[in-house]
């Protein structure tokens, strides 16, 4: 059975966040109904207008909660083994938590190659103890993954337009 990628599953949990959101920003009422009718809020989603940070929350049925935050200024927090493209510049930082699990993805924007981030990241995998198994290039666009043992996944791209590579890193771990 295949799973669904880390980007469908944020996708999900950012619109499940939104959804859950929407159903509990109805005005005050006063009347009995509403108050026999109103739904218990499992999460939240809010947007930071200064910066443009995106926060989000949410707890299951079994008492799992999730959180993400996203943006340019989420302070980034790598897993071990694992460091930002030196002199790349951060332009998003998504990091997904959910008791043991995470998934932190990150854009990068960066003049170096993209050969050069991929052997950098590839190396970074591999002390990882992950199986870099995956390799492809189309035109402009470089992508690696992989799997380590315990379940921790890997994935890079880089795509060269004109004297900058635009990058994405994925790393994730325990989401279900």
């Amino acid at each position: 059975m295949a799973r669904p990628s880390f980007a469908a599953r944020l996708a999900a949990l950012a619109g499940a966040s939104l959804a859950i959101a929407a159903c509990s920003a109805g005005g005050a009422d006063d009347s009995a109904d509403a108050t026999d009718n109103e739904i218990e809020p499992r999460g939240s989603y809010d947007i930071d207008r200064a910066t443009g940070e995106t926060r989000a929350r949410y707890t299951a049925d079994d008492g799992t909660t999730t959180t993400m935050r996203s943006g340019e200024n989420v302070p980034v927090a790598l897993p071990a083994d694992f460091t930002v493209f030196p002199g790349a510049k951060v332009t998003n930082n998504t990091r997904v938590e959910q008791a043991d699990g995470l998934l932190v993805l990150l854009a990068l924007e960066s003049e170096a190659e993209p050969e050069t981030m991929i052997a950098h990241y590839r190396a970074q995998a591999e002390a990882a103890g992950i199986d870099v198994a995956m390799a492809l290039e189309s035109g402009a666009t470089q992508m690696i993954g992989g799997e380590a043992p315990d379940g921790t996944s890997f994935s890079f791209t880089a795509t060269r337009e004109d004297d900058l590579t635009e990058a994405q890193l994925s790393i994730g771990r325990g989401l279900e």
